[in-house]
């Protein structure tokens, strides 16, 4: 499958590639400071923990019967970092004295849910998880004084700015194969499913979300502008879809504010 600039998904392999030697590079926050948060926060934490973390099995499978060898090695790469995002929120309660929990509620369905689907819906639903958990990550980074979590929350959030605008360019191709009438109605029901998830997250870590300076309605009110801006990036002409080079605004309250503009150079997965 070809995108922007005629290579494809093996821009966006390169790409989580570079990443992942940047990473590497600058080796994990300093653990030995130890984080102290409020117990609402660390239990925001410990759910969101369990959404990141997985082998990402289903969806690498799925990935590789989509034939293009490009886009399942990307996948293997985006699966990892997820993992990686697990280990540092795993490590992150630990610093803090508090446990990792077995499993949650709302990770239980995500997973069932996807799992009966196909490529397309897995990430459509993949998606909701995505722009959800951006905008907590923002919280997270921004809202604490504590700073080994800012440390952590900002390294994710960094990570989950290219997550969002790689997904929208596999969708934008997926949902092309629709008939042209289908394609809005089908980003209008996912606007809906999202607007339902946001509203059950926001009363299942509202006192956490105060806590970081977010009211639950301010929480809702920012992820649904946040889809709008998804919505484009799936509908838009191939030439306008994201590209692996662009960097994110720092300053927008979306992971897809680049998603618009033409290429430059979390639940379990």
């Amino acid at each position: 499958m070809t995108g922007p600039g005629g290579d494809g998904f093996a821009r966006w392999a390169r790409r989580f590639e570079d990443e992942r030697e940047r990473r590497h590079a600058r080796g994990d926050p300093d653990w030995e400071r130890g984080a102290t948060l409020h117990p609402a926060v660390w239990s925001g934490i410990q759910r969101f923990q369990v959404g990141e973390d997985g082998d990402g099995a289903n969806l690498v499978a799925k990935a590789d019967r989509a034939a293009d060898p490009d886009y399942a090695r990307a996948v293997r790469l985006f699966v990892a970092e997820e993992q990686n995002h697990a280990r540092l929120l795993a490590l992150l309660l630990a610093a803090g004295g508090t446990p990792t929990l077995s499993g949650h509620w709302s990770d239980t369905v995500f997973v069932r849910l996807r799992r009966l689907m196909g490529l397309r819906l897995e990430l459509l639903v993949l998606m909701i998880a995505e722009v959800v958990a951006l905008r907590y990550y923002r919280a997270l980074r921004d809202g604490t004084d504590d700073a080994l979590t800012s440390d952590v929350a900002g390294r994710i959030l960094a990570d989950e700015q290219r997550h969002v605008p790689f997904h929208c360019e596999r969708l934008h191709a997926s949902l092309a194969e629709l008939p042209r009438p289908a394609r809005r109605p089908v980003m209008a029901s996912w606007r809906l499913l999202l607007l339902a998830v946001s509203l059950v997250v926001a009363t299942d870590h509202g006192p956490g979300l105060r806590r970081l300076g977010l009211g639950r309605r301010r929480f809702v009110a920012d992820v649904m502008a946040s889809s709008g801006e998804v919505v484009s990036a799936v509908l838009a002409p191939l030439s306008r879809t994201a590209g692996p080079n662009q960097t994110p605004n720092a300053h927008s309250n979306t992971k897809v504010e680049s998603a618009r503009r033409s290429p430059r150079g979390g639940t379990r997965r």
